[in-house]
């Protein structure tokens, strides 16, 4: 036979009282005298009794979760991110529902509404690379859901945000090239829709600009992240007269695909091209052809601290429920490995 959960109803029968002195006694309320909640608190102990979570919640108008929303899982970057935003929401006993968009738009819009639906308290996003509205996170607002953009963030006002300032370190990362003795220097960008504040291309440009070298926009070529399409922008950069002898790419994948390319090529790595990369996953460090160099993110950091401002989001007690918009922006670092 199927065993029976503990109810506080078969607590209160059980020692002849009602059903919220059972719970006052549980929850240590004063009004109760001590030998009732002892007498109470010993019989629950003895049934095994738990209390209901899902009728906790629903009192308290919570349910101690965060939706997180990322492009996709694999990449250790966003692995990272995971880890900052699940380390932070467990100080605050909450849980995180996490689901992947695969940098679809409408499975992003699935997994927001599947979310609302989970009544999440918060939710944190990185989004697609498809997104070019965010009409399915402004509806959230209506079931006083809270939304934080991190990392990927949409290029529009009045969003709570915190990503990554990449402009100072891509000025630094083309600087570091050229200090190496190359002067053509190709630079493979992602989706256009992603160049939200297009500061890695603007570094590109003003790092030519310090140096007074001329932009050759043939040098620039974009992929949609998928591995064809990389290598399609690769071959149209190392199939140029006179190629680049280096290359920034818009990310690690993106610079583990250039090399892999270049090596089938015959090229020899760090010699015939140099690489340098955005994201600087640990596990370069033990490839044995790793980018020259790579622009450090802090993805943790910044999953991190978009979950403290969703926190404090969710914990206001300002006159008109809401806090003024932030826009929290880190540093990156240029990592010369």
């Amino acid at each position: 036979m199927e065993k029976k959960v503990p109810t506080i109803k078969e607590i209160a029968k059980k020692l002849n009282i009602s059903v919220s002195t059972v719970s006052r006694a549980l929850h240590d309320h004063p009004s109760i005298g001590l030998r009732t909640k002892m007498q109470v608190q010993k019989l629950a102990k003895e049934i095994n009794y738990e209390p209901n979570q899902t009728a906790i919640q629903f009192k308290q108008g919570k349910t101690f979760t965060l939706g997180l929303i990322l492009p996709n899982l694999r990449e250790e970057y966003f692995s990272s991110a995971i880890s900052g935003v699940e380390d932070t929401a467990f100080k605050s006993n909450y849980n995180v529902l996490i689901g992947q968009s695969h940098d679809l738009l409408d499975r992003e819009q699935q997994i927001v509404e599947t979310m609302r639906k989970h009544r999440v308290d918060g939710v944190l996003v990185s989004i697609s690379k498809q997104t070019n509205s965010i009409e399915h996170f402004e509806q959230l607002d209506k079931y006083n859901i809270p939304v934080v953009f991190f990392d990927r963030v949409p290029n529009v006002p009045n969003i709570h945000s915190v990503w990554c300032s990449l402009y100072y370190s891509t000025v630094e990362a083309v600087a570091f090239l050229f200090g190496r003795g190359h002067q053509r220097v190709g630079y493979i960008q992602g989706p256009l829709s992603l160049n939200i504040k297009n500061e890695r291309l603007e570094g590109y440009y003003e790092a030519h600009k310090k140096k007074k070298i001329p932009v050759n926009e043939s040098l620039i070529a974009t992929t949609d992240l998928s591995k064809e399409s990389t290598e399609r922008a690769i071959e149209k950069l190392l199939s140029l007269k006179n190629r680049p002898t280096a290359i920034l790419a818009f990310n690690d994948n993106v610079a583990l695909d250039t090399i892999q390319y270049a090596k089938k090529k015959k090229l020899k790595i760090n010699k015939d091209i140099s690489v340098v990369s955005y994201a600087n996953w640990p596990i370069i460090s033990y490839l044995d052809f790793p980018p020259i160099a790579s622009v450090e993110q802090f993805p943790y950091e910044q999953g991190s601290r978009a979950t403290e401002l969703l926190f404090k989001l969710l914990n206001t007690k300002s006159p008109e429920g809401a806090l003024p918009y932030e826009n929290i922006v880190l540093k990156s670092e240029l990592i010369v490995h």
